[in-house]
């Protein structure tokens, strides 16, 4: 079976997390159908909240008051929840057993920055 553009074939093996297929529940070729890097509407809105939620709370930790609005302070939750996950996953804190706290505060103090650089560009203008 071909796979549409932005999709690859992934192996069984990886997209079940185990270490070897069960009998019969696989492909003859090892690999399952299809998977593509599409996301889903629930995966936006997902994006949406969690960014307005880091933004809010990179806000709170910046002094003074801001003169940037609300869908920049989403614009800028969303990038610094992005780049924080990313900087996380690096340095290995990504995954826990608990609450992410420390991939949370990489984020919020990630959006604080972003919003205090965006809030002195604007205020240039």
């Amino acid at each position: 079976m071909a796979c549409r553009a932005g999709e690859q074939k992934v192996p069984a093996i990886k997209r079940a997390g185990l270490s070897g297929p069960p009998a019969g529940t696989f492909p003859k070729d090892g690999f399952t159908p299809c998977e593509g890097v599409e996301m889903e509407i629930s995966g936006i809105i997902s994006a949406i909240i969690i960014g307005l939620i880091i933004g809010v709370l990179g806000r709170l930790v910046v002094p003074g008051r801001q003169h940037i609005g609300v869908l920049w302070t989403i614009v800028v939750g969303i990038v610094a929840a992005l780049i924080g996950s990313a900087i996380a996953a690096g340095i290995g804190v990504a995954d826990t057993k608990g609450p992410d706290w420390i991939e949370w505060l990489i984020q919020i103090a990630l959006a604080a920055v972003g919003i205090a650089a965006l809030d002195r560009a604007l205020a240039r203008r």
